[in-house]
């Protein structure tokens, strides 16, 4: 058992889960770091207000702190833009220019079309094995006899 439980956690993609898991939350650290001590008092700037928390209204004595919804907008939006920014646009840059050297990936002919075009090869053939003279078929190679 001890044994399996080995093979089981050295298997690559459980490692590769284990530093993803490790890695995200460090960088969610940072995220938090640069939207909380970078990005929040640069909005605060801009509108006067660093935290929107005491925002409320009331109706019929029930208080709404709406203020915290846009608190956590702000936050959601800060966090993608922060992770968009390190992360995925310089990904996409360095897939781009692997990709600016790689000639495109041939496509895949239907299965009915490579048939059609089998049996359009096969008649050419025969039709040149059997002598037959001025038939052709558009688009077959040409045989010799």
């Amino acid at each position: 058992m001890l044994k399996g439980f080995k093979t089981f956690v050295m298997r690559g993609n459980v490692v590769d889960l284990a530093i993803a898991v490790v890695l995200g939350a460090a960088f969610g650290a940072v995220v938090t770091a640069v939207v909380s001590d970078i990005l929040t008092p640069f909005i605060a700037a801009i509108v006067g207000k660093p935290n929107f928390a005491n925002l409320t209204f009331t109706i019929n004595k029930s208080q709404f702190h709406y203020g915290l919804v846009v608190n956590a907008i702000i936050s959601f939006l800060s966090i993608a833009l922060a992770v968009y920014a390190a992360v995925v646009y310089p990904l996409n840059k360095m897939a781009e220019r692997r990709a600016r050297g790689q000639a495109p990936a041939p496509t895949e002919v239907p299965d009915d079309i490579a048939l059609l075009t089998e049996i359009r090869d096969l008649l050419a053939h025969q039709a040149a094995a059997n002598g037959t003279p001025g038939v052709t078929v558009p688009g077959a190679p040409t045989v010799a006899s």
